[in-house]
């Protein structure tokens, strides 16, 4: 490609100036506008770009996840030019980790009915309230914020987007302990905490609007990554069958068979997801993506320990994880991490709802507290 020849020609050896001057040349997300990492060329000339790049220094996804695949789009959605040219940048290169706060303790699946309030002070606004199962809250610079500044409206109606600096006063970050001793998630308490109205993402009440261009890219994020024919997960399954001919059996082979099958079409969907990104906004097919992934992960993980006849993991020392790198460790790391498949970036309970209602056109569920103010509604 000649943009990636030209660009290479004098393209700085140090990694993190590498990385800069890649996104000044518009070669970090091409579909994003000339200036802002982009070239304003079509979505699937990135997999070219990548190709191209693969023997560069590379973005440390494992960290950066949040910022690229939720933060970033939103803030080119509903971002003033003034926040998409100080954010976009450090997001990309990585100088800047993002993490999200949005789920609460009484506020997950059910995400409207959030209570951390915002509360308007002059050019400011103060945030008090809690959040929970954040991931990377402890390398964070940025989050992504949803707030209540309206209690007297219903739940969905009361809501802003706010970016909130995650080492202001009064953010207090806790970890939380994994099944696999690990903490790489967290709960994050915002006592206090002033932020300037120029943090506000969107329009004030138009939160859930907001959010909802969030949580559409987290699942097509987590679910409809590229992945090349026999890679990924079913990869590392199928290499330990080759090369374990003594464990094999013929029920076990035929179970392999049904998820390779199931990985493909997987990967397909996946294909023409990204086929129908190009063209438009994610919209609420990349739930069924993420939902199918969760299922597909958690059989393959499984799969993997019951070949191997061992989970292969006995490290269970509480830690801090620095990143999420899930096909770099052992089965039992897998199979444990995957638990958390079906449950983060939307429950696959609530992802066949979205699926029912808003792909297959099928009845909603009766929701009476639809047109409730959220202050009298139950808690």
């Amino acid at each position: 490609m000649d943009v990636v020849d030209r660009f290479l020609e004098n393209a700085p050896s140090d990694r993190l100036e590498f990385l800069r001057a890649r996104f000044d040349a518009g070669l970090a997300w091409v579909h994003f506008p000339v200036g802002l990492g982009g070239l304003g060329a079509p979505r699937e000339m990135q997999q070219e770009v990548e190709r191209a790049l693969a023997h560069t220094p590379q973005l440390d996804t494992g960290v950066q996840a949040i910022g690229l695949g939720m933060a970033a789009p939103t803030i080119l959605a509903f971002g003033t030019e003034e926040q998409k040219k100080r954010f976009l940048r450090p997001l990309w290169t990585g100088e800047e980790i993002w993490c999200q706060l949005f789920s609460e303790p009484g506020a997950g699946s059910d995400l409207a009915t959030l209570a951390t309030r915002a509360v308007r002070d002059g050019d400011e606004w103060v945030v008090d309230g809690q959040k929970v199962w954040t991931s990377g809250a402890h390398h964070a610079r940025w989050a992504i914020l949803v707030a209540r500044t309206d209690p007297d409206l219903p739940k969905h109606r009361g809501l802003t987007y706010f970016i909130c600096d995650m080492h202001a006063p009064g953010v207090d970050v806790r970890p939380l302990r994994q099944i696999t001793g690990e903490a790489e998630f967290n709960e994050v308490f915002l006592t206090g905490v002033r932020l300037s109205d120029d943090l506000r993402l969107g329009e004030v009440g138009d939160g859930w609007r907001v959010a909802q261009t969030t949580l559409m890219n987290e699942r097509v994020a987590i679910g409809g990554a590229p992945v090349r024919r026999g890679g990924g997960m079913i990869g590392l399954v199928a290499d330990a069958w080759r090369e374990r001919p003594e464990l094999r059996t013929h029920d076990l082979y035929q179970r392999l068979l049904a998820l390779w099958v199931e990985a493909e079409v997987t990967r397909l969907s996946g294909v023409r997801l990204r086929e129908q990104l190009a063209a438009g906004q994610p919209g609420p097919e990349g739930s069924g993506m993420k939902l199918s992934f969760a299922k597909l992960n958690q059989a393959l993980t499984g799969f993997e320990v019951e070949f191997n006849r061992d989970l292969g993991y006995d490290d269970w020392a509480f830690r801090r994880s620095d990143s999420v790198d899930f096909l770099g460790r052992g089965p039992g790391y897998r199979y444990l991490r995957a638990k958390g498949n079906s449950i983060e970036g939307g429950t696959s309970e609530i992802l066949r709802n979205i699926i029912a209602e808003r792909v297959l056109g099928l009845p909603s569920e009766p929701r009476v507290d639809k047109d409730v103010p959220w202050k009298d509604l139950p808690r």
